[in-house]
């Protein structure tokens, strides 16, 4: 039994010494390779070849991330044009020794642990180190250089630009030199409706003016856009490649983001452009069938037909605009708004006396003084009337002089209508002139001599008949005045002359002198006044 027990104790101390022994060898196992993860290296290969390698960590910067940074700066380093192998330098620093290039590249810096972790100094390290990345950028130079290679591409990129350049170029005045060949097919003058609104000779003009400019642009851009493949040949210049791509692409992104914005808006205005178009057309249909007087509203003139609708037009128009204005892009900045407010400003202080004549012209229009084509006086301007605008009217007169009269003058001043009443199936207008004649002559003799004389007058009406009015019995005369009917207004200078010429010749006729007696007080009364070659009357 003892022996037993013994054997059992021998077994478990065996178990106990094998389970120990194992322990301790897996913890310098582990210590082991934890010693080597910490101390494995990664190469710096930026020409597949080997060049050292990195053990330690630096900072955030793991090992990897410290050969990986190397390698690039290497690598730039070679992209380099025109390399310089001098500038590459050994630099110290408080905590490591650095190799820069150009006093402001740092490639690398090389520390106590990397000295350690290879056993030797920082010096020999950082030396080494310089050695091997200057050799190996002169031998990539040497052997596979760039340069020449990159020359190369920049000419012929020169030459197929410069090339394309001619091209674009002749192939516009091609097109320039057809076009000005056949210029009576292609410019024909721009017009609407009755309006001319541009001449062929001007349209021409235009066209070639603007003809140029798509020249300009075209071949500007052609070379901006071949500029970022140029600066991409060059490692040096790569970056400018990227900057001169946005300048243009950001915003014509932004333009074309901002319009896809629009669109939704777009349509918005379109509908509501669309709504009010057909609605002028329909008011526009109602007020011509007012105008043609197939539709008579009491009180309401067909003259009237053609202000009334510009004016709904205008308001709708305006009202058109109140409503489009917010889906308008940008018409809640402050800009905007302030150029708004400024215009408003502008065309209120500057356009008052427009308004009034506008506002005057409506009242007119309203009033209906006259008509184009009446003859009419305004003050002491009396003529035919040619234009009605909003803000004034024009007026011929009998010498073919036009005077413009604002419509606020207009409605101050008292206007006649000498052709209100010869358009229709009236007498006319009644023209007069005045003689005053002695007492010694009788009245019925001179009542005859002048509607004999007013019945010779060309373009004047012979019924109603002329007839005689005695305007005043004077001290020394009585005061005769003929009354005459006509229906041509506008002719009433050439009709007052031949009616006093004919005046002069019937009284002649007639023995009746045309002299007051105040100046026959002041002659001898022996000898008359009369042609002597006009016949008497028996």
């Amino acid at each position: 039994m003892k022996i037993k027990v013994l054997r059992l104790l021998a077994f478990f101390f065996v178990l106990f010494s094998f389970s120990a022994f194992a322990q301790t060898h897996n913890l310098k196992k582990s210590d082991k390779d934890t010693a080597t993860v910490k101390l494995q290296g990664y190469p710096i290969t930026p020409f597949k070849d080997t060049l050292f390698l990195v053990y330690h960590n630096v900072g955030s910067f793991s090992a990897k991330e410290r050969a990986e940074y190397i390698t690039n700066k290497i690598k730039r380093l070679y992209n380099e044009s025109f390399f310089e192998k001098d500038s590459i330098k050994i630099v110290p620093s408080d905590v490591s020794v650095d190799i820069v290039y150009q006093n402001d590249l740092v490639i690398m810096s090389v520390f106590d642990a990397d000295a350690k972790a290879e056993k030797s100094t920082i010096t020999k390290i950082a030396n080494r180190n310089l050695s091997k990345i200057k050799s190996a950028i002169l031998y990539q130079n040497e052997n596979y250089s760039q340069l020449p290679k990159r020359i190369g591409y920049t000419t012929l990129l020169v030459l197929i630009i410069g090339l394309v350049l001619f091209l674009v170029g002749k192939v516009f005045n091609i097109i320039k030199n057809y076009i000005v060949k056949n210029k009576a097919r292609y410019f024909k003058g721009v017009n609407y409706n009755t309006i001319k609104i541009l001449s062929p000779e001007k349209q021409q003009f235009l066209f070639l003016r603007f003809f140029g400019f798509i020249k300009m642009v075209t071949l500007i851009l052609i070379v901006y856009l071949s500029l970022p493949v140029l600066f991409s040949i060059f490692p040096a210049t790569k970056d400018y490649t990227t900057m001169l791509l946005r300048w243009i692409l950001t915003p014509a992104k932004s333009a074309l983001m901002g319009f896809i914005g629009f669109l939704p808006s777009l349509f918005t205005i379109i509908v509501i452009i669309i709504i009010f178009k057909y609605s002028i057309k329909i008011i526009k249909f109602f007020f011509d069938e007012i105008k043609s007087e197939n539709i008579k509203i009491d009180g309401f003139y067909s003259d009237w037909a053609l202000p009334t609708f510009n004016v709904i037009r205008l308001l709708m128009y305006a009202f058109m605009l109140v409503i489009i204005f917010p889906y308008l892009p940008g018409s809640d900045s402050p800009i905007f708004k302030g150029v708004s407010v400024f215009v408003g400003v502008l065309f209120s202080l500057g356009s008052s006396n427009a308004i009034a004549n506008m506002v005057a012209g409506l009242v007119i229009t309203y009033m209906r003084p006259f008509k184009i084509g009446d003859y009419i006086k305004i003050g002491d301007v009396s003529g035919e009337v040619i234009e009605k605008t909003a803000l004034v009217t024009r007026i011929r007169t009998p010498k073919f002089e036009d005077i413009t009269i604002p419509n606020a003058t207009v409605l101050s001043s008292t206007s006649t209508n000498y052709s209100a009443n010869t358009k229709h199936s009236t007498a006319g207008l009644l023209i007069h002139t005045t003689v005053s004649i002695g007492y010694d002559v009788p009245w019925k003799d001179i009542h005859a001599a002048l509607i004999a004389a007013a019945l010779k007058t060309e373009m004047t009406e012979k019924e109603p008949k002329p007839f005689v009015l005695q305007t005043s019995l004077d001290d020394f005369y009585v005061s005769y005045q003929i009354n005459v009917y006509t229906k041509e207004p506008t002719k009433q200078p050439r009709i007052y002359s031949s009616l006093h010429q004919n005046i002069q010749d019937c009284f002649n006729e007639a023995g009746i002198e045309i002299m007051s007696p105040h100046y026959s007080a002041l002659r001898d009364g022996n000898a008359t006044t009369i042609p002597p070659e006009y016949p008497k009357q028996e």
